[in-house]
């Protein structure tokens, strides 16, 4: 099931939902039911070399190597 933004305009809140599409979406918050539908920004790709660089060093760091290849995992 794919994750949706929405906005309550009943508590001024934002939420995120984890629902089917065809789903009625509810306000965790308040109970509403007037949810609005949020645009997701799209996630730009990592083309940049040092962007790449950096974020697999965050990662070693925190000890996720999912983002490396087997040889560059020593495996």
């Amino acid at each position: 099931m794919p994750l949706f933004s929405f906005h309550c305009p009943t508590c001024d809140k934002d939420v995120e939902l984890l629902m089917r599409f065809s789903d009625t979406p509810l306000c965790p918050h308040c109970g509403g039911t007037s949810l609005e539908r949020l645009i997701s920004r799209v996630a730009p790709e990592l083309k940049s070399k040092a962007i790449m660089k950096a974020a697999r060093a965050q990662a070693a760091r925190e000890g996720h190597l999912s983002n490396y290849s087997r040889s560059e995992r020593g495996g």
